[in-house]
């Protein structure tokens, strides 16, 4: 569908761009084996991990089944890999190749181009953690989602503030090899101080306390309540509180502070 800019000339809607810019990100996507690989295979992988992780360090500390903490902590695992360590090193091939200069001058606002990049890596998100949900459910024996407007919304959060989280990422990084590099320090805080690998609950007070206070800890509490149930009203509301701050500075810096020009 099409507009009509301020000189007469016919111009395009925002969801025609989005999809135009999806559908070019999700072909380049599929076009790289490693992207690929860490979209689809690597989820898979670290749920296993979780599982031995969970089984050695004793689930019944935090009140779940070995299997509930393995499921929501894979729900979370895959925000992580496929939303925030496939869009860092895309943003930087992205930024360092012109595309996104170039993109700058056309119709497209800069929110467009961002979420155009991101709507492949968000709909691949949906869907593996849909297929999931739905294999534990039917094949596992596990609990359908007690709360599932908490899990969607959990699970919606979580894109946005991974999605800003890898912009400002990738605003640090020089090359797509460095985005190893750069994206490991909030993998490594998420996976061990947000309930991904290990529950919360494990941990003495104090930590519990500041593992709090870590960007994607309110989303995997969300997800987990929105699943399981459980979790009073304060721990919650906290908990969302925690995740919507987290994403309203992750997006302000990336207004603020996000790099369009190549840095070589």
């Amino acid at each position: 569908m099409t507009a009509t800019t301020a000189h007469g000339r016919p111009g395009t809607t925002a969801a025609g761009r989005l999809g135009a810019l999806a559908r070019a990100e999700l072909t380049l996507l599929v076009r790289n084996r490693t992207s690929l690989f860490v979209t689809l295979l690597m989820p898979l992988l670290m749920v296993g991990s979780i599982g031995m992780s969970v089984d050695r360090v004793g689930a019944e500390k935090s009140g779940l089944t070995v299997l509930e903490a393995v499921m929501t902590g894979g729900l979370g695992m895959v925000l992580v890999i496929v939303v925030y360590l496939n869009l860092v090193p895309a943003y930087v091939a992205r930024r360092e190749e012109l595309v996104l200069k170039r993109l700058r001058t056309g119709e497209a606002t800069d929110a467009e181009i961002l979420a155009g990049t991101a709507l492949p890596s968000v709909a691949l998100t949906l869907a593996q953690c849909l297929i999931m949900v739905g294999a534990a459910v039917a094949f596992l024996d596990l609990r359908a989602p007690r709360r599932p407007e908490l899990l969607v919304a959990g699970l919606l959060v979580g894109i946005v503030l991974l999605a800003a989280l890898a912009a400002v990422t990738a605003r640090v990084t020089r090359t797509v090899e460095s985005a190893q590099l750069t994206t490991m320090p909030l993998f490594l805080v998420s996976a061990f101080g947000s309930g991904l690998f290990l529950p919360v609950e494990v941990f003495p007070e104090r930590v519990q306390d500041v593992c709090a206070l870590l960007p994607l800890t309110g989303v995997v509490e969300l997800v987990r309540a929105g699943w399981l149930g459980g979790g009073d009203a304060g721990e919650l509301v906290r908990a969302a509180v925690t995740a919507l701050v987290w994403t309203a500075v992750s997006v302000f810096a990336v207004r603020r502070w996000f790099r369009w020009e190549p840095r070589h």
